[in-house]
């Protein structure tokens, strides 16, 4: 897609990956509206891109519609939806806390898949969604289960959604590793396993950027070269 003009909404702008691809958005001649949870990093990002800030939690699908209800009003439309939120939960499966796994799954699927119904929703001509699963999608990891299976089920909606809307608009599932973001020091519940070196944040930013400007469909890990790939 052209990203010279082009209207977007990044939701978790009040995270490190949404944030770098907000700015970098700017960057490129976008006009771009921001959404998170958390109003005091939100607000700096905002400022940033020149518009003003959304609040909201993903757990509230009827907020997730409203965000962007309002951003593409006050843009005069939508060209392009990023969401890179999530939340981290650790520990045994057969041990998790009914009330973690169940917010595990409104902020990772449920709250990504509300958003990407709503912005589907207000593409005029075509249009693009860019989310953030993870390399779990495929790799179920020990000590992560129930993370491990709301990035899968993203992923595999993701899939079905770029199928059944080929000729609407442009599906990005981007599925990174393990990465430097602070995300498994913030979870919900249980400490992280071991876990491989971090991937830098910057890289994700870029990698999805010009995916996005290449119209690719997938950003995924390739282990043998130890490098993200679009395609």
């Amino acid at each position: 897609m052209e990203l010279s003009g082009a209207r977007a909404l990044v939701v978790g702008a009040s995270g490190v990956l949404g944030a770098g691809i907000a700015r970098a958005l700017v960057e490129r001649g976008a006009t771009v509206s921001v959404a998170g949870r958390d109003a005091g990093r939100l607000a700096p990002v905002a400022q940033a891109c020149g518009t003003e800030p959304l609040v909201l939690d993903l757990v509230d699908t009827d907020a997730c519609r409203e965000v962007v209800g309002a951003a593409a009003d006050a843009m005069g439309g939508l060209d392009l939806l990023v969401v890179a939120t999530g939340v981290a939960g650790f520990g045994p499966a057969t041990e998790a806390d009914p009330a973690v796994v169940e917010e595990l799954f409104a902020v990772n699927t449920l709250g990504p898949m509300a958003l990407v119904r709503a912005a589907a929703g207000r593409f005029e001509d075509g249009g693009t969604v860019a989310v953030l699963s993870a390399i779990l999608a495929e790799l179920p990891t020990n000590q992560m289960a129930e993370y491990s299976a709301t990035k899968a089920a993203l992923s595999t909606w993701l899939t079905v959604l770029r199928r059944e809307n080929r000729r609407a608009f442009t599906v990005l599932d981007v599925r990174p590793p393990h990465l430097d973001t602070g995300l498994a020091e913030r979870a919900l519940a249980g400490e992280p396993p071991k876990l491989p070196a971090p991937l830098p944040g910057e890289v994700v930013v870029d990698t999805v950027v010009e995916a996005l400007a290449s119209g690719a469909t997938e950003v995924i890990w390739d282990a043998g070269a130890k490098e993200l790939v679009a395609r």
